[in-house]
């Protein structure tokens, strides 16, 4: 009897575990908006189908802060990509500041990978759970390929990372 009420209740169990498992982002809801301003490096507002502002802030990065060495070039770094421009946001939750996180597709673009590969922001690993797999590698691999070549932020000897510069 008992294997078969488990033989029975066995595929929704592991549903529900694959479920709770994986990434918030395989459960991400796509929508199309206009870029209206751009807070900082990792942070923007979009005017969505119905004009209402939504502020985002960009999955699986961390720019530096406005006042840090490269906050401005970050900050103008993602502006100079999408400000103006109709873009397609990735959303997957909001964050304890009411911002929608999730990643930005300019065209076919990762917005947010770009900002990787240019220097302008870190991989923020603290978050990677809430990446898909081959996003936590792509931006793993941008990050070293950015550092390797000196680009944007990694120019400092030891650039600090926006998380500690919030909390010293």
């Amino acid at each position: 009897m008992q294997n078969k009420v488990w033989s029975w209740c066995a595929p929704g169990v592991l549903l529900v575990c694959l479920l709770a498992w994986m990434p918030s982002a395989a459960l991400a809801e796509r929508w199309l908006g206009k870029v209206v301003g751009v807070a900082d490096g990792d942070t923007v507002t979009v005017l969505d189908a119905q004009h209402r502002r939504q502020r985002i802030r960009l999955l699986g990065i961390d720019a530096p802060e406005q006042k840090q060495a490269f906050g401005q070039k970050s900050k103008q770094s993602l502006s100079d990509q999408v400000f103006g421009h109709e873009v397609t946001v990735e959303s997957t939750h909001k964050d304890r500041f009411d911002r929608w996180v999730g990643k930005l597709w300019l065209n076919d673009v990762d917005v947010n990978l770009v900002q990787i590969q240019r220097g302008m922001a870190w991989h923020f690993k603290h978050y990677a759970r809430d990446q898909l797999p081959a996003d936590r590698s792509s931006y793993d691999h941008a990050e070293q390929q950015a550092r390797q070549a000196r680009l944007g932020l990694w120019q400092d000897s030891d650039p600090m990372p926006p998380w500690q510069f919030r909390h010293p």
